[in-house]
């Protein structure tokens, strides 16, 4: 009798999950719209920069975003703060090592929605090889039938994921800001639309 109610309590987990997963959907960025940048205190600068690169697995429900899931990567070696020297110093392993951890994830554990517009991401952070669990606030900008876009800002401590390095000449603060702002559209319906869309001048459909 134990194994038997020990199999169907699986298999409701395992029929949970699926219907949970299917009220999701596919959504990718809009590139144009979407932005992930930071900002470093030094004694002589405040530096700010951004990441050219990333991408992020994101699966959306519109209905209920507690179940959403969420992956995100950072190409770490696509920082800009303008400044070459500056960037290759960062890419150096004195700080990102990107040559040995050529990216830095985020994976969602979990998603809290604390009120319409404010949620609370928990998860999974990887900086050089080194893993820590951190809260993110989340600002609902908007939410429509195929687009929503959201923003936020959270510090970490780069001592945690081993960047401890320094200059006696522009000591460096030990907490960096990191920032962004991310435009999704619904894959699915993004391509449709574009299939929908008729050639353009002098193209031929496709086959």
């Amino acid at each position: 009798m134990k194994r038997k109610a020990a199999l169907l309590v699986f298999v409701l987990a395992l029929a949970l999950a699926a219907t949970a997963a299917a009220d999701r959907r596919p959504y990718v960025f809009d590139r144009a719209h979407s932005q992930v940048n930071f900002v470093a205190e030094a004694l002589l600068l405040t530096a700010h920069g951004h990441f050219e690169k990333f991408d992020a697995d994101v699966q959306l429900d519109p209905e209920n975003l507690e179940n959403s899931a969420l992956s995100f990567t950072i190409d770490v070696g696509s920082i800009n703060t303008r400044i070459e020297r500056r960037d290759n110093h960062l890419r150096s392993a004195d700080f990102f090592d990107a040559a040995n951890h050529p990216q830095a994830t985020f994976t969602a554990t979990k998603i809290t929605k604390r009120d319409d517009r404010n949620l609370t991401l928990t998860g999974d952070l990887t900086i050089r090889g080194k893993t820590k669990s951190i809260d993110i606030p989340v600002v609902l900008v908007f939410l429509r039938e195929d687009r929503a876009r959201f923003k936020g800002e959270f510090k970490i401590n780069r001592h945690d994921f081993g960047v401890s390095y320094n200059s006696r000449a522009n000591s460096i603060e030990d907490e960096v800001l990191v920032q962004f702002d991310l435009n999704l559209i619904d894959q699915q319906r993004m391509q449709q639309r574009q299939q929908q869309q008729p050639p353009k001048t002098g193209q031929r459909p496709p086959q």
